[in-house]
């Protein structure tokens, strides 16, 4: 299944749920915001099959609901297929 990830730092609350969940996908940038790490935070780059089910479950846990995902790619907006 194609899956895509983008964090929306506009509301991103910095918890670090994501990191812990799915560090080889998720980090924080040098504002301390979480950050999509293995395409800048673009939505572009498809995650790997043997990743996905972290990346679901940081979505999940995700309190601010800052974590977008999509069978598409984001192209660098959070908010696209909203």
């Amino acid at each position: 299944m194609s899956l895509f990830t983008i964090v929306d730092k506009g509301t991103c609350i910095a918890c670090g749920v994501c990191g812990v969940a799915c560090p080889l996908v998720f980090d924080y940038d040098l504002d301390g915001l979480s950050e999509v790490i293995i395409d800048e935070n673009q939505g572009i780059k498809q995650i790997p099959e043997s990743l996905q089910d972290d990346v679901m479950d940081a979505y999940e846990s995700c309190p601010s609901a800052s974590i977008k995902i999509c069978k598409k790619p984001f192209n660098g907006n959070p908010n696209k297929y909203e």
